[in-house]
This record gives C-alpha cells, sequence and structure tokens, in this order.
C-alpha cells in the first residue's frame, strides 16, 4: 500500500511539472506567433521597398552606380527578414511537437557531486531563466537515456570531453495530450513495459518516429558520426528503417553548420515506402532528405529509354529463368565486370569505340567518322577521359565554324531581316555594345541567330551524346569469354540485348553497366557535393551498383542496411550476396558492422514461425509480445471459397484497421482484386501507389518490402506457387509483414518446406 501510494504520489508530482511545461509552451508559442507576424509584415515591407528601389533610372552611368547599391542594400535587408522568420517558423514547429507530449523520458545524474534531474523529448525547451526545461534526445548528455544501465556512465561533452556521471534514476513516460498516461521506472534502454505498450498498437499509413523507444544497439546506429561506411543487417521488423531515420534527424542535428537535407539521399525500394517514411523526419521537426528509388535514378541517366524494374523483372524471372541466364546475369552485376570493363576500355583499339552523327534538321552536320578521326588525333599516352575532354573540346572549336559558316548563310540573313523590333532591341541590349559600327552589328546579330540554330548541337556535345556507349557497351559484350555459360546461350543474350537498345529499353542490369562505361569513358557521373547517402534493402542492389554508387558519390558517407534473409531480387545465394561482398566492393575505407537480430514488430508467435522458414544458422530472436498462432485455411478458387475469403478478411477487419492480402506477383494481386472487389471494400495496390490506406488492401511481396500491418493474409501458400526452397525467402519476408495476426490461405498443398498448424 506504502509503495503505491508514493507511486501515486510521484505520478501526480509528475503531472504538475508537465502541467508546467506546456504552460510554458504555450506561453513561448503566442509570444512567437506574434514575433512571426511582425517579421511577417516587415519582410513584405522591405520586399515592397526593394521592388521600388529596383525601378530607378538606370540609364546614366551615376544612376546605375547608386541604384546596384540601393538594390544590393535592400537585399542584405531582405535576406535579413527572411532569415529572421524562418528561425521563428522552426522555433514554432519545434513548440507545436512539444504542446501535447512536451517529453517521454527523465534521468536522474549525480555529476561532480551534483545531482540534477534532466528531461529528454524531441526538441529542446529553455524557460525564462535559462535553464533546460527539455533536452533535445539528440544532445549529447541525452545520449545517458539511450545506452547502459543505472550506475557509472558517460557522454561526449560538445567540446569533445568525455564527462562521467553516475546515472541514479532512468523513468518514462506515456504522455497523450497533456496527461500522464503510463510512467514506468527502469534499469534498461527503453523497458520491456513501456516497449510492449508501444509494440501493441496498430500500424497506420505512415511510420511513427520511435524516439522515445530506442534500444542500445539502434541508439549505436543513430549516433555514429565517425564511420565511412556504416553496414546494418538486420532481421525483419527489427526497426532498421526507424534507427536510419532517426539517424538522418541526428545528423542533421549534430552537423547543422556542415550539412544541409538536400546533401542526404536515402535509396528507397519503391514510392509506397517513401510516402510512407515521409512523415518521420518532420515529426522531429527536420526537412526529408531527398529520396530516389533505383528505378528513377536510371530513367534519369537513360534519357529516351525504358528500363525495366526490379519488380518487372522478379514477375518475368517467375515464368522463366533458366540457369544460363542466371550466371550471365551474374556475372553482368558482378565486381568481375567492372574490372573486366576497366581493362577492355584501357586496351581497347580506337577505332572499335562508337560515335553518334551530330544531326541538325535531319543534316549531318558531324560525322561520327569526323568525330572517331578527331578522337584518334588525341594523345595516346592520356587517359580515356582527358582524350574525350580534348575530343570535346575540339568538337566544340569545330562547331564554332560551322556555325560562323552558318551565320553568312542566307537562311540566317532572312531570320534577321524578319525579326521583330521587340526581338531586335533585345539582340542589341544582350549582345551588342553602343561602340559597334552598323556592319559589326549586324556581323554580331547574324553570329547569335546561327550560335541558337545550333544550340541543340552545343548541348549535345556537352552532354557526351556524340558517345554511342550503348553500342560500345556491345561491343565489350562481343569479346567478352564467360566459361559458365555456353557461347551460344552468351551470343542470343547479346543478340537480345541489341533489339532492347534498337527498341530503346533496357534491363536493369545493362542499364547500369552501360552508366559505368560512360563515366569511365567520359569521366563524369559524379557528384561531389552530397555528404550522406542511405541504401535501405540494400540485399536488392547488385555489387555492380553499389561500386557504382560510390563511384556517382565520392565524398559521401554510406549508411547501408538490409536483411539478407529477404533477398527476392537478387540471383546471388547467399554466401556470394551483395553483404558478403561489402569489404570487396569498398576495399580502403572503414567499415563498420551492427547486427540487429531481435524482431519487435512481430508477435513472438509470428516470429517464431517466421524463423522456421530460415537456416537453422540464421540467428532471430523474438520479442515477448504474445499473440495468436499463425493459421491455415485451404481453400480453393471457388465462389463457395470465396465467400469464406471474404469472412476471414472481414474477421480481421473487425479487429484491425490495417489488413493486408499479400501475394507472390503482382498478376496474381490483380487477379485476386477482381475476385473480391464485389464483394468486400478492397484497395489493389501497384508500382505506381504512392499512398498506403486504412482498411483492406491487396498487393505484391516486393511492394510490402519495409511496410507493416496489423494483419497479414498470405494468399496461395501452395506447393505450386513456392515450389523452390529460395522461394523461403519470399514467405519469410511476407510472415514478417505482420504486427499482431498471420493467416495463410493454401489452395492445394503446402510447400514441402512449410509447416504450420491448421486452422
Amino acid at each position: 500500500m506504502g509503495d503505491f501510494l508514493t507511486q501515486n504520489n510521484e505520478k501526480q508530482q509528475e503531472q504538475k511539472r508537465v502541467d508546467f511545461v506546456i504552460n510554458e509552451v504555450n506561453t513561448q508559442l503566442k509570444d512567437t506567433k506574434e514575433q512571426l507576424d511582425i517579421a511577417f509584415k516587415e519582410r513584405r515591407k522591405v520586399e515592397s521597398s526593394y521592388g521600388d528601389t529596383a525601378k530607378v533610372n538606370t540609364f546614366e552611368v551615376d544612376d546605375q552606380m547608386e541604384t546596384n547599391a540601393a538594390i544590393q542594400q535592400q537585399k542584405q535587408l531582405v535576406a535579413l527578414t527572411v532569415e529572421s522568420e524562418t528561425i521563428l517558423e522552426n522555433k514554432e514547429k519545434s513548440l507545436n511537437l512539444l504542446k501535447n507530449t512536451p517529453y517521454f523520458g527523465r534521468i536522474d545524474i549525480n555529476e561532480d557531486g551534483e545531482k540534477e534531474s534532466l528531461y529528454i523529448g524531441t526538441s529542446s525547451l529553455i524557460g525564462d531563466d535559462g535553464d533546460f526545461l527539455v533536452y533535445d534526445w539528440r544532445a549529447p548528455i541525452s545520449s545517458l537515456y539511450y545506452k547502459g544501465t543505472l550506475g557509472h556512465a558517460s557522454y561526449r561533452t560538445p567540446t569533445g570531453h568525455l564527462a562521467t556521471v553516475d546515472l541514479l534514476k532512468k523513468r518514462q513516460f506515456k504522455i497523450e495530450n497533456g496527461e500522464i498516461t503510463k510512467m514506468f521506472d527502469t534499469n534498461e534502454t527503453v523497458g520491456d513495459e513501456m516497449l510492449q505498450d508501444v509494440l501493441s498498437e496498430n500500424s497506420d499509413t505512415h511510420l511513427k518516429n520511435i524516439v522515445a523507444s530506442v534500444q542500445h544497439q539502434q541508439n549505436k546506429i543513430i549516433r555514429d558520426t565517425s564511420s565511412d561506411i556504416l553496414v546494418v543487417q538486420g532481421v525483419a521488423g527489427s526497426g532498421k528503417t526507424s534507427a536510419i531515420l532517426q539517424r538522418i534527424a541526428y545528423l542533421l542535428y549534430h552537423s547543422r553548420s556542415e550539412i544541409n537535407a538536400d546533401q542526404i539521399i536515402l535509396f528507397s525500394p519503391n514510392h509506397l515506402f517513401s510516402h510512407y517514411i515521409s512523415e518521420v523526419l518532420p515529426s522531429l521537426g527536420e526537412k526529408n532528405m531527398r529520396q530516389v528509388t533505383l528505378f528513377d535514378f536510371l530513367m534519369k541517366r537513360h534519357e529516351g529509354f525504358r528500363i525495366e524494374s526490379l519488380f518487372d523483372r522478379f514477375e518475368r524471372d517467375q515464368h522463366n529463368f533458366p540457369k544460363a541466364a542466371k550466371e550471365i546475369r551474374q556475372f553482368k552485376e558482378s565486381l568481375n565486370l567492372y574490372e573486366e570493363l576497366q581493362d577492355y576500355l584501357k586496351r581497347t583499339p580506337s577505332d572499335t569505340l562508337a560515335f553518334n552523327d551530330l544531326i541538325l534538321n535531319g543534316e549531318i552536320v558531324i560525322s561520327r567518322e569526323e568525330i572517331l578521326k578527331i578522337y584518334q588525333q588525341t594523345p595516346q599516352k592520356l587517359v580515356l577521359s582527358e582524350r574525350f575532354r580534348q575530343t570535346k573540346n575540339n568538337l566544340i572549336e569545330l562547331l564554332k565554324k560551322r556555325v560562323a559558316d552558318h551565320a553568312k548563310s542566307a537562311a540566317v540573313e532572312e531570320q534577321v531581316e524578319n525579326l521583330s523590333d521587340s526581338d531586335f532591341h533585345y539582340y542589341h541590349e544582350h549582345f551588342i555594345s553602343d561602340d559597334k559600327t552598323v556592319d559589326e552589328e549586324r556581323d554580331i546579330l547574324n553570329y547569335q541567330l546561327a550560335k541558337e540554330d545550333y544550340q541543340s548541337l552545343y548541348d549535345a556535345i556537352y552532354n557526351d551524346l556524340f558517345i554511342d556507349n550503348y553500342q560500345t557497351y556491345l561491343q565489350f559484350l562481343k569479346q567478352v569469354n564467360l566459361s559458365s555459360v555456353s557461347k551460344e546461350a552468351f551470343d542470343e543474350m547479346i543478340i537480345s540485348v541489341d533489339q532492347d537498345i534498337e527498341n530503346h529499353f533496357l534491363r536493369v542490369d545493362d542499364a547500369i553497366a552501360i552508366l559505368y562505361l560512360r563515366d569511365l569513358l567520359t569521366g563524369s557521373g559524379q557528384n561531389f557535393a552530397i555528404k550522406h547517402l542511405f541504401i535501405d534493402e540494400m540485399q536488392d542492389y547488385s555489387p555492380l551498383f553499389m561500386a557504382y554508387i560510390r563511384h556517382c558519390f565520392p565524398k559521401a558517407k554510406l549508411t547501408l542496411l538490409g536483411d539478407y534473409k529477404q533477398n527476392i531480387f537478387s540471383s546471388y545465394e547467399q554466401d556470394t550476396n551483395t553483404y558478403n561482398q561489402i569489404p570487396d566492393i569498398f576495399k580502403n575505407e572503414s567499415k563498420t558492422y551492427i547486427e540487429l537480430n531481435t524482431s519487435y514488430r512481430c508477435s513472438k508467435q509470428i516470429t517464431d514461425f517466421a524463423k522456421k522458414l530460415l537456416d537453422k544458422n540464421d540467428h532471430i530472436e523474438s520479442f515477448s509480445r504474445q499473440g495468436p498462432q499463425p493459421k491455415t485455411h485451404f481453400l480453393t478458387q471457388s465462389a463457395h471459397d470465396m465467400t469464406h475469403y471474404v469472412k476471414l478478411i472481414n474477421h480481421q477487419l473487425d479487429q484491425y484497421p490495417m489488413v493486408a492480402v499479400i501475394t507472390k506477383t503482382q498478376q496474381q494481386a490483380e487477379r485476386l482484386y477482381h475476385k473480391l472487389k464485389a464483394r468486400i471494400d478492397v484497395n489493389l495496390l501497384t508500382q505506381e501507389s504512392r499512398s498506403l490506406k486504412k482498411g483492406v488492401c491487396i498487393l505484391p511481396i516486393y511492394l510490402a518490402k519495409g511496410l507493416e500491418f496489423d494483419s497479414v493474409i498470405v494468399d496461395n501458400v501452395s506447393k505450386e506457387n513456392y515450389p523452390q526452397q529460395s522461394d523461403r525467402d519470399i514467405l519469410y519476408t511476407i510472415a514478417s509483414r505482420a504486427m499482431h495476426e498471420l493467416n495463410l490461405v493454401v489452395q492445394t498443398q503446402l510447400p514441402t518446406f512449410l509447416n504450420t498448424q491448421k486452422a
């Protein structure tokens, strides 16, 4: 009874503090909004004044100088008012994050004989007296909340000094709308009781931040600032995606003066996933980083071509993927191809390189033979990229001569004669100075118009379009000797690639290899501005792509995360997958490996079921949250059994807000959707889908990667649909999408490798 009264009294005291802090938040929020309104009006006033200044007469030199000085001064004033407004907007955003849930944790420490209680939240809050009412979870001292147990602990101060303290208490709160609903004292990073509570919640259309429930290993991922390459191997549901989003928020806080969100890129598996995670960083007061999919990345770099996505390739492989095709793909995605490409380009004779004619209005202006001759005249001792740079410069000079000839043509003379008054004045103002004679003016005008006529050719040279990378790639393939497949099979592949190029279509492995070839030839394709690159689902990407990404972003630190057990796209076996080749891909860079082996997403029963699908050597720990056993339902596609299928879905929907029916392929998802849509409200998700909705959705497994649902129904778990041992990875990936309940629908016989309980 005494412990209960003490605990109840402590909760009352903590609630009083919550009330006090929220009152302070609301006071600061009111003041900030008033200041923001003043700043907004001030900016509008300065901008209006700037507009008036810009209209001053500039015909006289003295007037121009005075006006330019005034304009520069006004620009500085505008910049200052915008900066002031931005600071206030960011403060308002931070306060809004705190007004309902001001903090989630408390630590009591003894540092140099002084005891202090610190409260940890999503953002800092400083009171009128200058004391911290709430510490940002990313602040150096806040790391004490996330690591270690009670007793001696240390943290790195902002100056780099290692401070040692005694950690006396670690308290966790669940605060909703200003009310403490739960409060625990714990000796762990985050106590099981709080974690159970968080994990028992239903799924949502967007991923939530996990700042209040970060575990020890996740915290190591978040706060690593030194590794060139951070590699995270995490089992399904281990919180690796959440951890890297918190990591991005931490990096933006830790290195605010050095990086911004635009200098961070995340490769995500699909647009559905991109939207799913889009609210995490804003919920922590940060701007979202740039996101891109592999498909978008390749499409942008192969303008005018259609690119086969990993999803389309997966669908194609289900119908026909012979052993020879698998061997060839493994080569085309390997580091061996990269090395052979380099060797080929070093030793290849210049007359085997392919160039494009430069064509304007159907007429060849510079032929491919001329370009080859220009290239052959460059010094052979130079590296390839330097020879191409010189070729490029020589082509520009040649084009200038062609432009000069064109400027004297009757066609250009006619253009000059037909210029409107406004166009004439425009050219005169921008290209012709007052000291020119009439004849000089005419020559300049003719040349400028001729140059504009040839602008598309300037652009083509600048963008290296005079090089035929696609034919050069075919020439490279023709000299490859791949001993693991027959010459006939390899030649058939080359013919197929040639036909694809004719049809302006590229398979994903060819698209990556051609980009590498192009960049090796031209010395281009590198972005030095990106500081951090994150790749989610790294097991889906080939070793060649990983090497190419390092080439593209040479200054970026890389964070690679994935789960080799969810390897549904790769043609590699587990012993040769991308994860195991990381030491060879990034040879001379410091690498840190972190493993996350505990699955928090699924109930213990679902995790234990998923574990049985994997090799005995795969180490997965289930969290202790309990739930129903996975069930198997034997249902055919008959109308009678479809009625039972609908009942199963409705039963799940009665219990959970988000239910997913997951198929192996898109074709299967579409067939099932058309059978169910007249009976139940259901959403079909495709590659083009951008967002999740609550209710029931049908989707193929490759679109479900990275997502989670309250209940998952696995469609057609039959021997015919999952005949291979490698299909274990697919079923493991599907099963691990389920948080609370898992149901398997079987049409005929279970796969031989599957052993589960019949409903």
